[in-house]
């Protein structure tokens, strides 16, 4: 698991991280977190970041007919934070994401998603 702990470890150096997972978004399960959860329950949060990536892979207007067109993350913006769910892509059966909670005065939502996506790759790579 030091992949995963190095990766979250690195996630909440993102300026204005509150806290990160990975969850396999098949059962809801964070295998591992740092941080704050919003609702103060890791695994409520894992649960929730689940049923979300599960309605934008699954369901329209989202769920892509174009080949390849897979959803590569999602966020979800709040009065004081963003949320960023961030699919971890695996040549088996890419079952985990890369949750992130930033708070929004201190963090920059372009700088996380980009640091977000170089986490998810090198989390594979490892």
């Amino acid at each position: 698991m030091s992949g995963i702990d190095d990766c979250l470890r690195q996630a909440m150096t993102i300026p204005g991280a509150i806290g990160a997972s990975v969850v396999d978004y098949t059962t809801g399960f964070a295998l591992a977190w740092a941080g704050n959860a919003p609702t103060g329950d890791p695994d409520a949060s894992a649960a929730g970041s689940s049923d979300v990536i599960h309605a934008a892979i699954n369901r329209a207007p989202f769920a892509s007919t174009r080949p390849n067109d897979l959803v590569e993350d999602v966020v979800i913006t709040t009065h004081g934070g963003y949320h960023l769910l961030r699919m971890i892509r695996t040549d088996f059966d890419s079952r985990l994401l890369l949750y992130v909670w930033l708070d929004r005065h201190e963090g920059n939502l372009a700088v996380a998603q980009r640091r977000i996506r170089i986490l998810a790759d090198d989390l594979v790579a490892a």
